[in-house]
């Protein structure tokens, strides 16, 4: 019997978490699979991923900084992922790619079942306007945040993803250099990747935090040292990184390409186990 193969792209990749992830998965459900990481700059990514289905590619996830460029490569995708703009989800169908985004389904998901968080009527703050950010902007209006504000280092960026969320009287951008007059709010999201940077540090006015203010980085581990260490300084109430989220839009697509749903609750215990561990180890 051959073995189903997966893999997650991305640039870099060689931490990612998504092999040990569905490798974990797939012992939970009696399911044989082959799950690898496989790094595709940019320029390689379309060559890689058609490499990856002559080989028997099944299906595949996308990491940064590709999922953009994967919405761009699917003959179908699905609804939020055409509200995203952007793919995380690959899903061979004959002979061609179907894409989805799972993040935002992920996130919500996180904050609301694992972290007891109501998101409703929050006034939010989207820090990036990438293929992370558009993937959970969506679901964030759908789980009935009351505003969201999208700022972007490039304001042309968080122009565009505001224009595709369509929804200007509860999604609009702002610019950078005007962070200090936005006032405050219950919700930031981090989804930049500007902590893969070894000697960035975030920054950002401290007026943006009320006594309610939840804090969510997209990433995890080494990545997410910077925003978090922001918002614990800041006085922030619930600070919450992407591990959560990873597990849960793993879960997402794990449903997608195997027809069962996978408990997520000890995979994501062992995995804060382990990140624990190695913070405390440095």
């Amino acid at each position: 019997m051959s073995i189903a193969r997966y893999a997650v792209f991305g640039h870099p990749i060689v931490q990612s978490l998504s092999p040990r992830i569905h490798a974990a998965f797939a012992r939970q459900c009696g399911i044989a699979l082959e799950y690898t990481a496989i790094d595709a700059p940019a320029q390689d990514f379309a060559a890689e991923l058609e490499r990856f289905a002559g080989a028997g590619g099944r299906g595949a996830n996308v990491t940064a900084p590709l999922k953009e460029a994967a919405f761009a490569l699917c003959a179908q995708t699905s609804s939020r992922a055409r509200r995203a703009g952007a793919v995380n989800t690959l899903t061979r169908n004959d002979g061609q790619w179907h894409g989805d985004n799972t993040d935002g389904a992920g996130l919500v998901r996180d904050l609301t079942g694992r972290h007891g968080l109501d998101l409703r009527a929050r006034r939010a703050l989207l820090v990036g306007a990438g293929g992370a950010a558009r993937g959970v902007a969506p679901a964030l209006l759908d789980a009935g945040i009351g505003e969201l504000v999208l700022v972007n280092r490039t304001p042309e960026r968080a122009d565009a993803l505001a224009d595709a969320l369509g929804e200007p009287g509860r999604a609009h951008s702002r610019y950078w250099k005007d962070l200090r007059d936005l006032g405050d709010f219950e919700l930031i999201v981090n989804a930049t990747s500007a902590g893969r940077d070894p000697d960035a540090a975030f920054s950002a006015p401290l007026s943006l935090v009320n006594s309610r203010t939840l804090a969510v980085d997209l990433n995890y581990g080494e990545v997410a040292i910077p925003f978090l260490a922001w918002a614990r300084s800041a006085g922030c109430h619930n600070v919450v990184d992407g591990l959560g989220m990873l597990v849960e839009q793993a879960a997402e697509a794990f449903e997608q390409w195997h027809g069962v749903r996978p408990q997520t609750d000890a995979v994501y215990t062992a995995l804060r186990e382990r990140e624990d561990a190695l913070v405390t180890a440095d």
